[in-house]
């Protein structure tokens, strides 16, 4: 009797030891449930206070399959029009009120291209020369838009997720550029901070066009409407497609960090 008490009271330790076990192997898996936190007293990751999606987006596709096109409104794709000019040919022209950009091919024709512009207060007018060129450029943003927005880097990489796009066309010694976006839904638009943005195909091909020393003339935004008039079917000479070529959204810098990818409409 003596032995069955002492086995019976062996059966309770064994099940709390049981019990303990199966407490310390599924802790983890309960401890990383936020609900499971929030019941034992630990409060849930605090949100961040900008907005990710405002900020951070995914880049846009940049190969020869990319869509963008049907970002653009239909008076603003790339054609080859009718355009009457005394600038010579070569020469890059931005109708800034009407948000579009010309390359004057001579003989009365222009490639027209949609644009993005300054939005109010960041427009400019003047003429310039291209003094360099950048594919995949890198991006640092200004000392004046990093005080409106403290939160930005101060380097982002070249990629599909740097604002600048694809390619960069720099215009003088001031910091304005004509470059690409990641964000093809600006087109059109009075956004952003006095630089000019094209789609990364557009860009692409101006980019194959114009040279460094190209005059390029920005006009007013109440400047008079330029009369370009789409060539018909039979005179239009085909505007070279050029595909620009994909890389990485993230990229590792030689300190190991990885570069962010941000979005073009975030910028101000």
């Amino acid at each position: 009797m003596t032995q069955q008490f002492a086995a019976n009271r062996g059966q309770p330790r064994a099940s709390s030891a049981l019990v303990f076990a199966g407490v310390l192997l599924f802790a983890p898996a309960i401890l990383a449930n936020k609900a499971s936190a929030q019941l034992l007293g630990y409060a849930p990751a605090p949100q961040s206070s900008f907005s990710s999606d405002r900020v951070f987006a995914p880049p846009a596709q940049t190969d020869e399959g990319d869509d963008s096109a049907s970002a653009v409104p239909e008076r603003l794709r790339r054609a080859v029009v009718s355009f009457d000019t005394r600038e010579a040919p070569g020469t890059i022209i931005i109708d800034t009120g009407n948000t579009a950009l010309y390359y004057v091919l001579g003989q009365g024709r222009a490639i027209r291209y949609g644009v993005g512009v300054g939005r109010e207060g960041f427009t400019w007018a003047g003429v310039q020369t291209i003094s360099r060129k950048a594919e995949w450029p890198d991006w640092y943003p200004p000392t004046e838009m990093i005080a409106r927005q403290p939160y930005l880097p101060r380097f982002i990489a070249g990629g599909p997720g740097n604002p600048l796009g694809a390619r960069a066309m720099y215009l003088g010694s001031s910091q304005y550029r004509i470059h690409g976006t990641n964000d093809p839904s600006t087109i059109g638009k009075f956004v952003s901070s006095g630089c000019i943005r094209m789609t990364n195909e557009d860009v692409a091909d101006l980019f194959s066009r114009a040279n460094v020393g190209t005059k390029v003339v920005v006009l007013p935004k109440n400047a008079r409407h330029l009369e370009a008039r789409a060539l018909e079917a039979r005179r239009t000479i085909t505007v070279r497609s050029t595909p620009t070529q994909s890389r990485p959204a993230v990229t590792t810098l030689s300190s190991g960090r990885q570069a962010m990818n941000i979005s073009t409409s975030s910028l101000y």
